[in-house]
């Protein structure tokens, strides 16, 4: 299957129609059936299981089933094979709203903040550096893909999407879909000069194949989503209980790893439960090895000191203001394959009508609200978005 999915999706009769399967069918509630990609932005979900923060609510969920690309865990989703699942942000917008699927889709959590890098090697020491280059995206409908033309085009550099049109100028640079995995070894070997992705491919890329980080995305746009807890709106509507209860241990989950992120780390790890496929090292730096480190202050890695933000940060509610200017910037952003949808897309609408915000604010109210993940009471719902190279 093509990874960027722009097709192979529709081709494959994965749909409008998928929307019936996969959830919420019988009288009594579901059994979590959690689909992810080995990144640490699954750390949530995984730790919810590995943990037992889901058990804690009752939730009866399976081992988690892992997909090496997003394509594919899209089809396993819309077909039905899982009924919770992590998606990059901008793909939610795309399974809902794109033409050739119209998906049943229904954003309940955010499973993260932050979480990703513009990983290049040495020799590129600034974004004027990437002209006439090949930078890999995890997907076209990312927020990596967003976040990385958004700096080019403030560098005076233009994307390009189709590989095949010959040569890349100086003042382009060409952009590649590839599963994250694959990217620290195309580093490596030189097929490509950069990627932009989510952890631990980041420090991987340090660690085990010569790269740097040029910049954090967080440091771009201030403690973005990146991944989101995606559900069904069926099963939603159907079993309410059932979903704010996952939402109840996805919430423990995340104040887990906030509070113990070297042991979530070890926990996720081929150390001890296997369900993220690294060791402990790289996956611990992607955890906490940020603001303390000062060649990314030194390098320009992290611009933004005073933003006070994390590697990876952990925050539930899914704020309206975020929705609504991603959608914008998706207008802004070029992908290969049909995109013409997002012109008639209301950005308000898309908010109010792709996110479901009860669950996950009942959760986080018993929680203690806001203030137990250090966020105001004031600032807990509702902010304003701060983008800023």
């Amino acid at each position: 299957m093509k990874e960027s999915g722009l097709a192979s999706l529709a081709a494959a009769g994965i749909g409008a129609t998928a929307g019936c399967l996969g959830g919420g069918g019988g009288s009594g509630p579901p059994t979590a059936e959690i689909g992810y990609i080995p990144i640490t932005d699954a750390s949530p979900l995984l730790a919810g299981y590995a943990n037992d923060h889901f058990a804690d609510h009752d939730v009866d969920v399976a081992e988690p089933t892992l997909f090496r690309g997003w394509a594919d865990l899209a089809e396993a989703f819309l077909a039905g094979e899982v009924n919770v699942a992590h998606f990059l942000m901008p793909m939610t917008v795309w399974m809902r709203y794109g033409d050739q699927l119209s998906g049943d889709v229904n954003v309940v959590a955010w499973d993260h903040t932050d979480g990703s890098a513009l990983t290049v090697r040495q020799e590129i020491d600034e974004w004027a550096d990437l002209g006439g280059t090949t930078v890999a995206v995890p997907f076209w409908y990312s927020i990596h893909n967003v976040i990385l033309q958004l700096g080019l085009r403030e560098k005076g550099l233009t994307p390009r999407t189709d590989s095949s049109a010959g040569a890349v100028a100086d003042d382009e640079v060409n952009l590649v879909v590839m599963p994250p995995p694959d990217m620290p070894a195309a580093l490596a070997n030189g097929s490509i000069t950069g990627y932009i992705v989510a952890e631990p491919f980041n420090a991987i890329g340090e660690l085990e194949a010569g790269g740097k980080i040029l910049r954090f995305t967080g440091d771009i746009w201030r403690r973005h989503a990146c991944c989101v807890v995606v559900m069904k709106e069926e099963l939603v509507e159907s079993q309410p209980e059932w979903t704010t209860d996952v939402m109840r241990g996805l919430v423990d989950a995340q104040q887990y790893i906030r509070e113990n992120r070297s042991e979530a780390a070890r926990l996720l790890s081929d150390a001890e439960s296997g369900l993220l496929p690294q060791g402990p090292e790289p996956i611990d730096r992607a955890l906490t090895h940020y603001a303390n480190h000062d060649p990314y202050l030194e390098s320009g890695a992290i611009q933004h000191e005073e933003w006070d933000v994390e590697r990876i940060g952990f925050y539930p509610y899914p704020y309206q203001s975020y929705t609504e200017e991603l959608v914008r910037r998706m207008r802004e952003t070029r992908v290969e394959g049909e995109d013409a949808f997002l012109e008639d897309l209301d950005p308000s609408t898309v908010a109010d009508d792709l996110v479901a915000y009860d669950p996950v604010r009942t959760a986080l109210k018993d929680a203690g609200g806001p203030p137990a993940f250090d966020v105001s009471e004031d600032n807990g719902y509702e902010r304003q978005e701060t983008i800023r190279f």
